[in-house]
């Protein structure tokens, strides 16, 4: 599946990508907000896109400009934060360079459809851990709102525990932003 937005294009992670992925994932300032530990080897990236980035709805995020792989996003339908069938989880990152840009609300603006519309969802959830502003602020504007907060949060790649903050946005909310939006 391949997803247009403006100025994006979201398509399945490819090996060939592993070389960009690396250049992100290396960022301190990336991977540890996320929950996971920076890259320290090309080799990796390349077996991330193998085994974490080969979900049924993960997407490297690229510019249309020239395609290559500035970040990712995933409706992640593995049940992490809900229990039900027509529910699932938004996770994101965006290499720094990007930061600033509006790309990753761009892309979560995507998402959202692709689960409303597409998938049949009737509720999409999303976390930030403290401290993780950029992801705080990027759920505010496409929509989400404050659902509760957890304490001692297993971070198992960081061999850590944190506070972890859930947002969601059901489908009603979403069509009601989106109507507003379009006036």
């Amino acid at each position: 599946m391949i997803l247009e937005t403006e100025r994006l294009i979201l398509r399945p992670w490819k090996e060939s990508d592993a070389e960009d992925l690396f250049k992100y994932a290396k960022d301190p300032d990336i991977g540890p907000a996320a929950g996971w530990p920076t890259h320290n080897k090309v080799e990796e990236s390349l077996n991330i896109i193998k085994n974490v980035f080969d979900g049924k709805e993960c997407y490297a995020v690229c510019l249309k400009s020239d395609c290559k792989a500035i970040g990712c996003i995933e409706l992640l339908l593995d049940k992490r934060l809900t229990e039900r069938n027509d529910e699932c989880e938004l996770g994101f990152w965006i290499g720094k360079p990007f930061w600033g840009q509006g790309l990753i609300p761009e892309a979560s603006r995507e998402l959202l459809r692709r689960a409303f519309e597409d998938l049949g969802m009737n509720k999409v959830w999303c976390g930030y851990y403290d401290g993780n502003e950029k992801s705080k602020r990027v759920q505010e504007k496409v929509g989400f709102k404050y659902s509760y907060t957890k304490e001692n949060v297993d971070v198992p790649l960081m061999k850590e525990k944190r506070t972890e903050h859930i947002n969601c946005i059901t489908k009603e909310e979403w069509i009601d932003l989106c109507n507003t939006t379009a006036k």
